[in-house]
């Protein structure tokens, strides 16, 4: 990952006011000083969504997400630090620096030439489509699929001519070198005569992008060929582009991902173009592979589930049962919509509707309905070997979970079916042995910063039965309301008052430690940059944390007599320690078996700790 200078981030950061940036997604009315806005986190009729200009800070007091302008591109867009770093960098024209780093800087000057030269031949694929010759059996064939001029040209479908050297000696007129082009996956050289030639020729061209809506790669149909010319020939992996990471029309759906509350999940570029066609757009595809595991995480950073929705044929429901191991361990919860065989959602839409499809989609089983289905249909239940598979394919797909509850849901269901007891379900299920844990890549884990999900019609006792993660961390203690009350009064305490904070407040007399590391944070601050954003950068990657303090800045009253009001809290909460001091010394006290010595002293600190409470607030013996 890049590594950015602190002092980069900072004229990012003062390059970006939070105004601009929220107010180009939402649209934003003045309420005081601050902005509000319906929340695009969770859902809301009232707007508690409420932005601070002068704090330039976000806080929602609906779904408690909050940040700096940083977190808000990472929440809204649903992406890492780094890129929210470089997309608002791109935004203020501000040209990316790395810290130290000239191997950062080569391959992101490598990657800023590749990124060029893939907008720079989708331009030349398209204007073939629209105005050569040699883009006219492409031009039939869209026309053949029902695919409209609108949708040519909003997922940018271009055609590679019938030529073996077309894109080389484009990009020689281009002035692009031919070991780039070799890079990016669009010319092959060939040892034997020393030549270069295309590996696009005459196909139908989907650019796939990036969750920015950059190309970084190419998906070629074929035209015209025989049975031995693949089908789809895809880029090959380069510095932009990994199969396996990258999800085709995900720029284009992530907003309706969101406002859905689940992704559906089709098999090839043509289904996914006609479901955004018919309405539908919180469609991707997986770029010419199973859905993976790292295709899960990023969907998991969207959403808690996914509708697989492929081909009605064999072959389709194959695609989806190889999806269900890698996205397991992403935590999603997986259906799978059954469309019609021999349809493809494409075909379906084109013969039933828009409507139809959505139909399909609302009626999408869990995904171990569907497989249980699935096993039955291939194994006959009448027979001991046909039952035998059966509860091999159950039992080992169900202990991939790893949870309890599921297991025992679906060998309760699994028995219903088959007609034999629960028990016997339960017992063949425990022999199958749960397998090893798949090999992690090393690469870096995006953490989900999204809201708690919409309710999905299960209750706390009727657990979800398409679930296949494992349980949420519990969430952090909120604190008590002086803790509350302490954070605001930080939050716009000047200087002077954080320097007196520090003097005559002991983070020992604070129990909640987020609260203590809040205040330890701000009065660090005193005499030096005071910024709502500067705390956050020193709260880090707390979360919880950071929540609290966006929420206790976006307070818009000014709390009257701030010094005289952060004195008496002060002493109350010397007041509270002082008061659970005594009674641990209570408590040791009523040990029989303390020593004579031991209990005068005892009883010693407890008459100081009395005589400490009548006295006034004084500074800290070590100030």
């Amino acid at each position: 990952m890049p590594l950015y200078s602190s002092g980069f981030i900072e004229r990012v950061r003062a390059a970006s006011d939070i105004i601009d940036v929220v107010g180009a997604s939402l649209p934003l009315k003045r309420a005081g000083t601050n902005f509000v806005a319906r929340c695009p986190f969770h859902n809301e009729k009232s707007p508690s969504f409420n932005v601070s200009p002068s704090k330039q800070i976000f806080h929602c007091f609906g779904c408690q997400a909050g940040g700096d302008v940083f977190e808000f591109v990472q929440k809204y867009e649903s992406v890492s630090f780094t890129d929210a770093v470089e997309r608002l960098a791109e935004r203020a024209r501000i040209p990316l620096e790395f810290e130290n780093n000239p191997e950062a800087q080569r391959n992101r000057g490598i990657k800023d030439q590749l990124l060029k030269l893939h907008e720079a031949v989708c331009v030349r694929w398209q204007q073939c489509l629209a105005n050569e010759a040699a883009g006219q059996v492409a031009r039939d064939y869209l026309i053949q699929r029902g695919v409209s001029a609108d949708s040519v040209r909003e997922f940018r479908i271009g055609a590679a001519p019938e030529s073996w050297d077309d894109t080389v000696n484009w990009a020689k007129r281009q002035g692009f070198d031919a070991k780039l082009c070799q890079e990016a996956g669009l010319i092959i050289h060939k040892a034997e005569s020393n030549r270069w030639y295309d590996r696009f020729r005459g196909r139908l061209m989907f650019p796939i992008c990036d969750e920015q809506g950059r190309v970084i790669a190419f998906s070629g149909r074929i035209l015209q060929g025989d049975e031995k010319t693949a089908k789809y020939v895809n880029s090959p992996e380069t510095p932009l582009f990994t199969k396996g990471k990258v999800l085709f029309a995900l720029d284009k759906a992530k907003r309706a991902i969101l406002d859905a509350g689940h992704a559906v999940v089709c098999e090839g570029q043509l289904d996914t173009i006609a479901c955004h066609a018919a309405g539908v757009r919180n469609v991707i595809a997986p770029q010419g592979t199973a859905l993976t595991a790292a295709h899960g995480r990023i969907l998991r950073r969207y959403v808690e589930e996914v509708i697989l929705c492929f081909d009605g044929d064999k072959a389709g429901r194959n695609a989806a049962i190889r999806s269900l191991d890698d996205c397991l361990g992403s935590g999603l919860s997986i259906r799978v919509a059954s469309v019609p065989a021999p349809d493809d959602p494409d075909s379906y839409i084109r013969k039933a509707g828009p409507e139809a499809f959505r139909e399909v989609l609302t009626r999408a089983q869990s995904f171990f309905d569907f497989y249980l289905q699935h096993l039955i249909t291939g194994n006959d239940p009448a027979t001991d070997r046909g039952r035998l598979a059966i509860l091999a394919g159950m039992g080992s797909k169900l202990q991939l979970t790893g949870n309890a509850v599921l297991i025992d849901t679906y060998a309760q269901r699994t028995a219903q079916r088959l007609g034999v007891s629960v028990d016997a379900v339960r017992t063949e299920f425990r022999k199958i042995k749960a397998p090893a844990p798949r090999a992690e890549p090393e690469e870096t884990r995006e953490r989900a910063e999204r809201p708690p999900a919409s309710d999905n019609g299960y209750t706390d006792s009727e657990p979800d039965p398409s679930y296949t993660g494992s349980a949420p961390e519990e969430a952090p203690t909120r604190p008590q309301p002086n803790d509350l009350w302490l954070i605001k009064f930080l939050c716009q305490a000047d200087g002077e008052l954080l320097d007196w904070t520090m003097h005559h407040l002991d983070p020992q007399w604070i129990q909640h430690p987020i609260t203590r590391k809040i205040l330890q944070a701000r009065i660090q601050q005193a005499g030096g940059d005071l910024a709502m954003t500067a705390l956050l950068n020193e709260l880090g990657e707390d979360a919880f944390s950071r929540q609290l303090v966006t929420e206790a800045a976006s307070e818009q009253r000014v709390i009257a007599n701030l010094p005289t009001q952060l004195a008496d809290l002060t002493r109350r909460l010397r007041d509270q320690w002082i008061e659970r001091q005594i009674v641990l010394l209570t408590s040791r006290l009523s040990d029989p078996s303390l020593d004579h010595e031991t209990h005068i002293n005892t009883l010693r600190e407890q008459q100081q700790l009395r005589a400490l409470k009548r006295q006034p607030l004084a500074p800290l013996a070590d100030a």
